[in-house]
This record gives structure tokens, C-alpha cells and sequence, in this order.
């Protein structure tokens, strides 16, 4: 454990100490929420008979809908960053060195592990607080907000264990970039900036098979009381997003182990 935290602790100095990469990460979601948000937020207008489905009982408030979604788009994106950390010592030899030290092989996978996810949870919590300053009010709970953050984590966990998997495998930064360009396909394939009742029954499908539809519906649920029709359940969300995170750091260990073995250690 004291290698595992040495190591989340030396990629979380490194986070913070480079505020360009932090503020870059940031910048997308914020700008969702600025210019998307407030944006499509004007076009709206929930009187009877216009044929939108976005739900009466948000209050006419895009904003408010669409923020878990961008909430949880910021975790993912931080999580998929954080992933090229460990691309990048693998690729530096850093990785090597870790699997000489006398060190329990699997906390090098749980520091990088721990502190992608904290780097998504940041970015979430950023966003969370852009949401306060534009009047999105929280869940009057805050047992809510707390059980939202583990959502986000555990989301974030599964999106590290893929993101992880795929930094063990490729031997180029250029490869790791397919990755990246997921972001936008899980972000529109999923009820972040739409209800599912308003999509084409294809999409919903697809949206449905996507396990950030499931962390959204649950953090609106938890964090902001939004409650819609066609919404998921609560405890369905909670299930599928926790087969997600461990579905994640299971092909984390999977592909770490294939990278010590070509090391010529043991996990």
C-alpha cells in the first residue's frame, strides 16, 4: 500500500504542477456548459404541444439535465489522461525500474490506477462547482452528493482499467490517441444531453449498451434529484456501473501482467 500511495503520490505532483495540462483537460466540459449549455438552453421552451422531451419537472432548466452528464464527461476525460501516464513511462523505461524495485509489482497498476481516477474525480468535482456559480442547485442530502462522487469514481475506475489496458499494450503515443477520440462517441451515445424517450429507438439501444448513460442516470439521481421518465433505476445504475469498474481493472490486470512477464517478472 505505501508503494501504491508513493506512487499516486508522485503522478498527482506532477498533475498539479503542470497546470496548462489541467486547465486543457478542463477547458472542453467548461465550455459544454458555457456555450452548449446556456446555448440550447435558449431554444428551449416547455409549454404543451412544442414536442420536446426534455422533462417537465426540471423546470425548463437544460442546464440543470445536462450538467451530470458533462459531470460525468469530465471523469471520463480526466481518466483517459490520466492513462497516458503510464504509456509514457513505459515508454521512458520507468516502468522497468519500478519492476526491479522491491515493491509488490501490482501497487505500480494501483498507483497509476488511483491516481487517474483522481484526476477525473478533480476535474468532475470543477465542474460540479461551475454547475453552483450558474444556479444548478445540488440534492438538499448531502449523504447524495457523497454517493454521487463514489459513482464518478467507480466510473472513473472502469474508464482507467480500459485506458491502463490499452497504455500496457501500444508502443506509440499516436496509438493511445484512438482512446482519446472516444470521448465525444460515449458523450453523444448516451442520455448526457438528451433524454432517451427523445432519440430514435437505435440510438437508445446503443445508449442503453453504454455504461456512462448508467453513471449519468445515477448521478442526476443522487447528486441533483432529477428524476425523469425513462430514466434507469437507481440500483441498476449502481449495478452496472460497479460490473464496469471491475470489468475495467480486470483487463487492467490482464494486459499489466502480459507487460511484467515481457519484463521478466511476476505480478
Amino acid at each position: 500500500m505505501t508503494a501504491t500511495l508513493t506512487l499516486w503520490h508522485k503522478h498527482m505532483t506532477m498533475f498539479f504542477r503542470n497546470p496548462e495540462a489541467a486547465f486543457g483537460m478542463l477547458l472542453q466540459p467548461i465550455l459544454w456548459v458555457l456555450l452548449f449549455g446556456v446555448g440550447m438552453q435558449a431554444m428551449f421552451s416547455l409549454g404543451e404541444g412544442d414536442g420536446l422531451a426534455i422533462p417537465a419537472n426540471v423546470g425548463g432548466d437544460y442546464v440543470g439535465f445536462m450538467l451530470p452528464g458533462i459531470i460525468v464527461f469530465a471523469a471520463l476525460s480526466g481518466a483517459i489522461s490520466g492513462g497516458a501516464t503510464l504509456l509514457d513511462e513505459r515508454l521512458r523505461g520507468i516502468v522497468k525500474e519500478y519492476l526491479v524495485a522491491p515493491i509488490p509489482r501490482y501497487s505500480v497498476l494501483l498507483g497509476n490506477a488511483l491516481s487517474t481516477v483522481t484526476q477525473g474525480l478533480f476535474q468532475a468535482v470543477v465542474i460540479v462547482l461551475v454547475g453552483v456559480v450558474l444556479g444548478s442547485a445540488l440534492n438538499a442530502n448531502p449523504l447524495g452528493w457523497l454517493a454521487g462522487l463514489l459513482v464518478i469514481g467507480l466510473y472513473g475506475l472502469g474508464v482507467a482499467g480500459l485506458a491502463l489496458t490499452v497504455a500496457a499494450k501500444v508502443n506509440s503515443t499516436m496509438g493511445y490517441h484512438g482512446l482519446i477520440a472516444l470521448n465525444l462517441p460515449l458523450l453523444f451515445a448516451s442520455n448526457a444531453l438528451y433524454p432517451l424517450d427523445a432519440v430514435p429507438a437505435w440510438l437508445a439501444w446503443i445508449a442503453r449498451l453504454n455504461p456512462t448513460t448508467y453513471a449519468i442516470d445515477a448521478v442526476r439521481g443522487l447528486m441533483y434529484g432529477i428524476q425523469y421518465d425513462g430514466q434507469m433505476s437507481l440500483w441498476l445504475s449502481l449495478a452496472a456501473v460497479g460490473a464496469f469498474a471491475f470489468l475495467g481493472m480486470a483487463l487492467a490486470t490482464w494486459a499489466f501482467q502480459g507487460t511484467v512477464e515481457r519484463q521478466g517478472g511476476a505480478v
